[in-house]
């Protein structure tokens, strides 16, 4: 089905924030166009975001769903290649979603989660350490290099027993995977690379079980039949928990420092008690969504927007594909009021989606929140005079339309 005049993304972000209100400006849901050429309709509004997440006849299975990917039309060489072609809960629907997120969900348990809180301490504390030290005299540190982006990456890296000499290529190939304007060469050397280092866990694990996510995953079997994950599914769902699990987080934690140090009345605020770090938190997710834009979601059958409080005339065909538009969606004035781009901590009303909504939500929220729950205090509180050491519009954006950070965060530490 052809669509007149559709709304080109920049793949490489440059403007998140406006093109997200270049989105909302066409309407609650409108046609964009993906690298490569490759059509979606984006949906900005919340509440019409919330109802499509729920609805069965929305998949994430471009197998089964979406005409592009069955017609062949879609090549290993596409930048968005990894999100959709993985085999794993993201990319699954109906039945075999259950089955895949009872699995996983068997391993990542809440106990788990919570028995990380004292090591995250510990790794934050270290970091600052290092931070301190690199900041003496004066010298400007880069605080997502040298905090956003180490804590989440040693925390993944300890969760699913990653040898620590790994980190340095798990921080290379999860960035690659969120690179949207990467070239063909550099989409298949990220994708081989990764599974090439998942693939050699796994068979480590499989030697040597320890107690590790790893492991848990290639044990964990579902009550019904005793199924386990198949190898190409244990991998996949590797690559969704490692790259999601880390950027989203390093994103959150950077975002939420960016916000407070350019937002001196907000920092008060939090540091008179006034507000909470939950406040900033939660505030931070909804105007600086981590994953600013999410591929792809996919019509079973043709969708008239009016039935889900859409407007009229607007029809999702058929085994279309669908983007999640959270960064706008977090900003939307009929949700949030005129001030929506504003950060405030005291906002009543900071219900967002950054973690996304229904059977997909995402498992590991719980540990991005702690995380960044005990290191945004920890930061402040040992460099209380901390402050950007460049002017706001010179800190440049990471190279992504998903991701939503920045490429580095300069400061001094007093």
């Amino acid at each position: 089905m052809e669509h007149p005049d559709p709304l080109v993304i920049d793949p490489t972000g440059r403007d998140i924030h406006g093109e997200a209100a270049r989105i909302r400006d066409r309407g609650p849901v409108t046609l964009v166009e993906l690298p490569d050429g490759v059509a979606a309709w984006a949906v900005s509004s919340p509440d019409l975001l919330r109802r499509l997440l729920t609805d069965p006849r929305v998949s994430k299975d471009p197998r089964r769903h979406w005409t592009r990917w069955i017609n062949g039309e879609i090549a290993p060489e596409w930048p968005l290649f990894t999100w959709v072609a993985v085999q794993n809960m993201f990319t699954a629907y109906g039945g075999e979603h259950k089955r895949l997120r009872a699995l996983v969900s068997k391993a990542f348990t809440a106990r788990r989660t919570a028995a990380l809180r004292p090591r995250v301490e510990e790794i934050t504390k270290n970091l600052l350490d290092r931070v301190e030290q690199a900041g003496q005299d004066g010298r400007v540190v880069d605080l997502r290099d040298g905090f956003c982006y180490p804590l989440p990456i040693q925390v993944i890296s300890e969760l699913f027993g990653l040898p620590e000499d790994q980190g340095a290529e798990l921080r290379a190939v999860v960035d690659g995977i969120f690179h949207t304007s990467a070239t063909p060469e550099e989409v298949t050397d990220i994708y081989t690379r990764f599974y090439a280092a998942l693939a050699e866990l796994v068979a480590a694990k499989r030697e040597s079980p320890g107690d590790d996510l790893t492991s848990a995953l290639i044990a964990s079997r579902h009550d019904e039949g005793g199924s386990r994950l198949s190898e190409q599914e244990l991998l996949d769902t590797l690559v969704l928990m490692v790259s999601a699990g880390h950027e989203t987080t390093v994103n959150l934690i950077d975002n939420a420092i960016h916000a407070l140090l350019t937002h001196p009345d907000q920092l008060a605020l939090v540091r008179s008690g006034h507000a909470s770090w939950d406040d900033v938190i939660e505030e931070t997710l909804r105007v600086e969504a981590p994953v600013a834009s999410l591929p792809l979601r996919y019509a079973v059958e043709d969708l008239a927007m009016n039935e889900f409080g859409g407007p009229e005339g607007v029809v999702i065909g058929k085994g279309e594909a669908i983007l999640a538009a959270y960064a706008a969606a977090g900003r939307h004035p009929g949700k949030y009021g005129l001030d929506a781009d504003r950060f405030d901590v005291t906002r009543f009303d900071k219900e967002h989606l950054a973690f996304g909504h229904g059977v997909h939500f995402c498992l590991g929220a719980p540990l991005g929140r702690l995380e960044a729950r005990l290191a945004l205090p920890a930061l402040f509180e040992r460099f209380p005079d901390l402050q950007l050491a460049v002017p706001q519009d010179e800190l440049e954006p990471v190279d992504s339309f998903i991701s939503n950070g920045h490429r580095s965060l300069p400061v001094r530490l007093r």
